[in-house]
């Protein structure tokens, strides 16, 4: 999920994760003078992107939401949009786009990001989700080593626990190339052009069960569990990203991108629902090139507003619907 100023991010996705055999959904925040801008974006990406534009048609699809207050003057459907004819500019439509001039800045509005989550889930016609951000590249081909090692169904997979299928999150230097495989990662851990995601902000937040072992384990040929963990202990606080399925809890709508802690109200309905977290061996995320400092990730008044709702009402809320579990936080 994203909002406009973000849209430009899909361009820098290699186009061969657009394999011609698996879906994309993407979200898009577009609340109102930034739901032209947004649609005229789409349109641009699927008519005048040549080879990749018929990629884009035919496997991606967009899912525009915006907040009932701030509804756009003008909604055409998805039909009667794709009728009309479209010139292709010069510049694409969200390069031209300022972030200063965007109704979502200029309202002042907050990236209901996980608003966006769910719309992409929700808008899923397949098993298996993947709920990610468009900022976050998956590696090369982990989507069919991921459905090949399910069809094994074999060693952790046999158990009847429910579980999902994390994937270790990092980040690069500003300069570095996104690495295509876990090869290629591993040499650019050595050499420190990447590191563990938010390393300098919440390590804790993104460290995997035995990252060490995930370290230093070389690329195989097929993909497997590395290994087992639970959200408890040293990884009470952990957001994992990951595979898993439409049974799962849902984000929670009321957080919002700038407060953080989006993910940890739905990692604690996992943790108190006994779920294991199998980490893949093969597969992971690299975010965007460029290391953030916690400077730069400081968003105080946002924050409080997070950490209010979430301490005040939202665990109220989750003990009563769910229960309490020793070791679960949120």
């Amino acid at each position: 999920s994203l909002p406009l100023g973000k849209i430009f991010n899909l361009c820098l996705i290699p186009i061969s994760w657009i394999d011609g055999e698996h879906q994309w959904g993407m979200s898009l925040f577009a609340p109102g003078t930034d739901f032209k801008s947004t649609v005229d974006s789409i349109r641009y990406l699927r008519d005048c992107t040549g080879e990749d534009g018929e990629l884009i048609k035919q496997f991606m699809t967009f899912h525009i939401f915006f907040h009932e207050d701030h509804i756009p003057v003008s909604i055409l459907r998805a039909d009667e949009v794709l009728k009309e004819s479209f010139k292709c500019p010069e510049i694409p439509p969200y390069a031209s786009a300022k972030e200063e001039n965007m109704f979502k800045n200029l309202k002042h509005l907050t990236y209901p990001i996980n608003v966006g989550r769910n719309v992409a889930r929700d808008a899923a016609i397949t098993h298996f989700v993947f709920p990610s951000d468009i900022e976050l590249y998956p590696s090369l081909n982990c989507v069919p080593m991921f459905l090949e090692m399910i069809a094994r169904n074999e060693g952790p997979l046999l158990n009847k626990k429910p579980r999902v299928f994390p994937l270790p999150v990092f980040e690069v230097k500003e300069t570095a190339r996104v690495p295509d495989n876990k090869t290629e990662l591993l040499q650019m851990l050595r050499t420190e052009d990447a590191i563990l995601f938010h390393k300098n902000i919440c390590a804790n937040c993104h460290s995997v069960p035995e990252r060490s072992k995930w370290e230093k384990t070389p690329q195989k040929e097929r993909m497997e569990i590395s290994v087992v963990g639970k959200r408890e202990g040293s990884f009470q606080h952990w957001e994992p990203i990951f595979i898993g399925t439409n049974r799962e809890p849902y984000y929670e709508e009321r957080l919002t991108w700038e407060g953080k802690r989006d993910k940890m109200t739905q990692g604690y309905q996992l943790c108190v629902k006994d779920y294991e977290f199998h980490v893949l061996s093969d597969a992971f995320l690299v975010h965007r090139p460029g290391i953030k400092l916690m400077a730069a990730a400081r968003r105080p008044e946002h924050e409080q507003t997070t950490n209010s709702l979430i301490d005040k009402k939202i665990s109220r809320e989750l003990r009563i619907l769910f229960g309490y579990k020793k070791g679960c936080v949120i």
